[in-house]
């Protein structure tokens, strides 16, 4: 088959490799769409694998195309989104159901080959199946749409709130729609695009603010009437949105900061203190599992992707490219600000 492989930093082949077949309660998946994640680009770019060679891609969707032995819940031709975690089942953490803190775990597309690739081995557990009106773009958004529900799981969540959603980003997206099919009175997203403020409000937000305008927490606070956000979502990993989440949290409010910071963030003292003060909650967010393995959060998004509550925009995907443009797709990346949205790698092509 041919693969994109990862040899060295800046060197991303299209090549020939030898097709995996599927052991014992495995599945092999014919590869339709992988999304390239944040995570991939410092991998190939910077040279941050963690072995070469290797066959990156953890955000995908294919079809069954051959089961291994004692796999009874897939068949071939289902069609399925891929589950990259592979936990160990055996630590305490994965005993209590915590995969996404186990140790010993393995990952579908870092430590083992993944779906940059015309086919990938998954265990039978790692394949979701969903239903014909889920498209494979759609199932392609499996992951991301996991991780931003988890975001939501990690607190007590409850209808009726007011919700802060803090970037725009496709998690953001994503954490909106959560908020509001969970049944949030009001939900704001804070960005500095226009654009991506109005998509929030296309797919739902009841409000959208700014956060390049001088008076904006002003302006905020008062679609509270004073009493700031019940739960605040930070997805950006951005060290003025992680600020800006207690800024914004109501007194007894719960903050969730989902994105992952990439740079040293310090507060000042009164900053933090906004914590003892409101006596709000903060929690992080890892992943997307839950248990029984792979949780609840994959079920939800191929329900509510079928039933259409949880909306797909095309401006989701940037750009998609065939499997032998792969290493065109990650130059794309040298240049900030070129690509806004997800690059999806056609495997087919």
């Amino acid at each position: 088959m041919k693969a994109g492989v990862v040899h060295a930093k800046e060197d991303i082949r299209y090549e020939e490799v030898i097709t995996p077949e599927p052991k014992a309660g495995e599945v092999l998946i014919q590869v339709k769409y992988t999304g390239i994640c944040g995570s991939d680009i410092p991998r190939v770019n910077e040279g941050a694998c963690h072995n070469f060679p290797i066959v990156l891609g953890h955000e995908f969707s294919g079809t069954i195309a051959k089961v291994g032995e004692n796999v009874t819940s897939l068949k071939v031709g289902d069609r399925v989104a891929g589950v990259p975690l592979v936990p160990c089942m055996e630590c305490e953490d994965c005993q209590k159901g915590n995969y996404s803190l186990c140790k010993h775990y393995s990952f579908i597309g870092s430590r083992q080959n993944g779906s940059f690739a015309q086919y990938v081995v998954a265990p039978e557990k790692n394949a979701v199946k969903f239903e014909d009106e889920v498209t494979f773009e759609q199932g392609a958004f499996f992951e991301p749409a996991t991780v931003a529900l988890h975001g939501l799981q990690r607190v007590n969540y409850k209808g009726g709130k007011k919700v802060a959603i803090l970037g725009g980003g496709t998690i953001g997206m994503f954490v909106m729609q959560w908020a509001k099919i969970f049944g949030a009175e009001e939900v704001i997203v804070f960005d500095i695009s226009d654009e991506r403020l109005q998509l929030g409000e296309r797919l739902g937000a009841t409000g959208s603010i700014n956060t390049l305008h001088d008076d904006f927490m002003e302006h905020a606070i008062e679609l509270t009437n004073g009493h700031g956000y019940d739960y605040v979502f930070e997805t950006a990993g951005n060290t003025i949105t992680m600020k800006m989440a207690f800024e914004l949290a109501a007194n007894k409010a719960e903050v969730c900061f989902v994105g992952t910071p990439t740079k040293e963030l310090s507060f000042t003292v009164k900053e933090w203190e906004n914590m003892n003060r409101k006596e709000f909650i903060l929690t992080g967010s890892w992943m997307s599992y839950s248990a029984p393995f792979p949780g609840e959060e994959w079920k939800a998004v191929a329900h509510y992707f079928k039933t259409g509550d949880l909306k797909f925009d095309d401006s989701f995907i940037y750009e998609k490219l065939p499997l032998s443009e792969i290493a065109q797709a990650f130059e794309k990346f040298k240049t900030p600000g070129t690509v806004k949205g997800k690059i999806l790698i056609d495997s087919e092509k």
